[in-house]
């Protein structure tokens, strides 16, 4: 039996995820922006042993996120789920940051730097990455006009670039990005082609699959398998590019040696 933590757990994949992993019989620790979305967090997966609560938009969210986690002692595995995608005009988080990229990058992020390192980590990422600007200027939006989609697509290179720099700083820890496809949630709408199931599979399979094909690290999968990367991300010197900003923007240095 593993013991899990999933962020952005009241809904959508995450909360599907969470599902399927207490119906293999794993301990599950859920998370909601708030009390009242970790309660219903609770009520829709009521075998999870707790839910956390923290607003991933605000850096002062993250940091009580993580110490909760903490609080609750040391897990397997950490399926960075959380995340938004429609932000149609640029409004900043109380930290003056574009939303799209406190809880899509920076979040994974601080949780990373501060949660006790478990022995897996899968970051939610998005074939939506490939449009994403590995010049990474202007992470904060504040030369160029705001634009909702290309936001997106930054923050899915981002998290890709943070798992592939976790796996190579971490040897010890298993760390992987995964494109869960575009699935009927309510950020894919209705009209989504892909398989509902299939879109949280490969998470659920990373974070406590046996198979010794799951566990691997450095990989950006899509449905279990290796799926095409933008050529950069795998450059070493833009994922430390890219830690480094990080560390800047939030004040939290990235822990190396784990």
């Amino acid at each position: 039996m593993a013991r899990i933590f999933i962020t952005g757990s009241a809904d959508g994949l995450g909360q599907l995820a969470a599902r399927e992993l207490t119906e293999q019989g794993h301990q599950l620790v859920l998370h909601g922006r708030n009390a009242d979305r970790a309660q219903e967090a609770l009520a829709a997966v009521p075998e999870a042993e707790a839910a956390v609560h923290g607003d991933l938009s605000t850096l002062a969210g993250m940091h009580e996120v993580a110490e909760q986690a903490n609080q609750l002692g040391r897990f397997d595995a950490v399926i960075h789920n959380a995340g938004v995608y429609q932000v149609p005009r640029l409004a900043r988080t109380a930290d003056g940051l574009p939303p799209v990229l406190a809880v899509n990058s920076l979040a994974p992020y601080v949780l990373t730097c501060l949660i006790t390192p478990p022995d897996r980590l899968v970051y939610l990422s998005s074939g939506m990455h490939r449009q994403g600007d590995a010049s990474l200027r202007d992470l904060t939006w504040e030369q160029r006009p705001w634009n909702t989609t290309q936001a997106y697509c930054d923050s899915k290179l981002h998290d890709l670039l943070l798992a592939l720099a976790v796996a190579r700083q971490w040897p010890g820890v298993l760390a992987n990005a995964v494109d869960p496809g575009w699935v009927p949630t309510k950020m894919g709408g209705d009209g989504a082609p892909d398989s509902l199931a299939a879109g949280f599979d490969t998470q659920v399979w990373l974070a406590a699959g046996t198979d010794p094909r799951a566990c691997i690290t450095g990989q950006y999968l899509h449905h279990r398998r290796p799926s095409h990367a933008q050529p950069k991300a795998t450059e070493v010197a833009l994922q430390e590019q890219l830690v480094a900003e990080f560390a800047r923007l939030t004040g939290v240095a990235f822990p190396t040696g784990s």
